[in-house]
Order: structure tokens, then sequence, then C-alpha cells
């Protein structure tokens, strides 16, 4: 079983990764900003309970110091880190137009930047033991471009491709990346009502006769599944828990997590063959592949 370490884990996907991973077996620090809050309590309260390795660790991924002093201290603790799952994020709603530089330095400051702090605190321990694990909560919204959410996805976007360079240069130290894409989900996490909006009303105000579309939005979304067809978020834990009980290096690159009508591996595979083609050409297709050596 591996020593995980997850950020975000104090609501949403984070937390019930948090829960399937103690539950398969895994020692699992599940980090969050404050880790006397009710949720963090909750968590340690469900370890007791149901005799798991589930333990919480305070990590502010916009603070540098705070990621180093938790990789710290769970490798302290744990002698180590195995896994880490990058899945603290934030979301925005709003009109493109509407959000500031600010608005928009502050998203990417949470979901691009935070996991870069975190990579930067953990990738000299992973590169020294020559093993371990990124995986990484990304988004099938990256694919499809929903509207009024243009700076959250541009944002996902940039999460996404950093994952794909850091691929590159860490797989020659045995490190293997995972890209888990979760397609939309309506219900079971505090992403909507916890995001925030764009900060300059006045041009907001602008887009008014737009309002009734933002308002529907979430009606629009559920237009996306089949009839029937309820999406529950614990079906991403599982699968990131499915996941990690692959052998090492035999982990897939990217899954994707997605109840809609549409077929998001089909792109993906095409992206991934022209990357391939592209790599080997530059005689650089070897660090497509862990290297166990």
């Amino acid at each position: 079983m591996s020593i995980v370490l997850i950020t975000g884990a104090g609501t949403g996907i984070g937390n019930l990764t948090a829960k399937a991973l103690a539950r398969a077996g895994h020692m699992v620090y599940a980090s969050m900003r404050d880790i006397d809050a009710e949720r963090a309590q909750a968590l340690r309260q469900l370890a007791a309970d149901e005799c798991i390795d589930l333990r919480t660790v305070k990590l502010d991924v916009q603070s540098e110091e705070s990621a180093r002093d938790a990789v710290a201290t769970v490798v302290t603790e744990a002698g180590g880190i195995d896994v880490v799952v990058h899945n603290a994020g934030h979301l925005a709603v709003g009109y493109a137009e509407a959000f500031t530089a600010d608005d928009i330095a502050h998203l990417f400051d949470v979901n691009v930047l935070g996991a870069q702090r975190v990579n930067r605190a953990v990738l000299p321990h992973l590169r020294e033991r020559r093993q371990g694990t990124l995986l990484y909560v990304g988004s099938t919204s990256v694919i499809d471009v929903p509207p009024f959410l243009g700076p959250y996805v541009a944002s996902k976007a940039a999460f996404d491709v950093m994952a794909q360079a850091t691929r590159y240069e860490v797989s020659q130290f045995g490190i293997e990346t995972v890209i888990v894409m979760p397609g939309p989900f309506t219900r079971g996490t505090e992403h909507f009502p916890n995001a925030s909006r764009a900060s300059d009303t006045e041009t907001a105000a602008g887009y008014a006769e737009l309002d009734p579309l933002v308002a529907r939005n979430l009606e629009a979304t559920r237009s996306l599944f089949e009839p029937g067809v309820d999406p529950d978020p614990v079906a991403v834990a599982d699968e990131i828990t499915r996941i990690l009980a692959l052998p090492y290096g035999k982990r897939p690159f990217r899954s994707v997590v997605d109840f809609t009508r549409f077929d998001v591996d089909e792109i993906n595979d095409l992206t991934e063959r022209h990357i391939r083609e592209a790599m080997i050409h530059m005689d650089l297709g070897h660090l497509l592949t862990v290297n166990q050596d």
C-alpha cells in the first residue's frame, strides 16, 4: 500500500478520494488549509471509527512554505511519500470580460501554481527515491470549453499542460504521471456553491441579457446526461483507487470519468498518438516511458 498526500481534501472529490484510499488500505494524508475545522475533525473521527489510516495535514497550496512544511511532516511521520494527488482547485463563474487580471491571477494561483508549489516541495524527495506517482485531477472542460467558465477552464488547461510537461522530465527519475479527467457533476461537491464571480460588476452588467443563460447553467449541464443518469462524484474517487491498485509503471497516463453523452477518450487517444509520433521524430520517445532502472 502507498503513502498518499492529497491536496484540497476538505470537500468534494478530494474528500471522497481520501476516504476511498484509506478504506482500500493506503496511508492517506488529507491536506487542507485548516486542520482544526469541522471537516478535518470529521475525517479524524472517521479514521478512529473505521480503524483506517486517514490523517490530516495543514497545506495551503498558495504558500510555498506551507507546501514544504506539509511534505516534510509527511516524510518525517510516514518515512516517505509514494503518491501525490493534485486535487485542490477553485471554480469561477461569469463573463470573461468581467474578470479582472487580478481575478484571473488568483484563479491561476490556486489551480496552476498551487500544484507547482507542491511539486517543487515533493519532487526532490521522489527524485531521490527514483519512484513515485503524480496524479492530477483535471477536467474534461479543457476539451469542450463550456460557456461562462472561461478563466476557470483556462486555468485547468494550464494545469493539464504543466502536468504533461512535467511528465516528460520526471519520467526519467522513475516518477509516473496520471491525469484523471472528471466530467461535469451537478451534485456531491461544493464546486458551484463556493464558486467566485467576476469582480467587475459594471462590465458584467453589460452582459445582463445573457443572465438567464447563466442562471440555467446547472439545468443545461444536466441535459448532457442520458435520461436516468445521475452522476455521483464518488466515481472519481473509485477510479483513482482503482488506478493506484495497478502495478507501479502500469498505470494509465489519462483516465476519463465522464457520464455525458460524449466520448472524450477518442479525443485523448488522438492527441496522445500525435504527441507520441512527434516525440519519436524528435528522438525523445523514451521520455513517455517511466524509467524503472
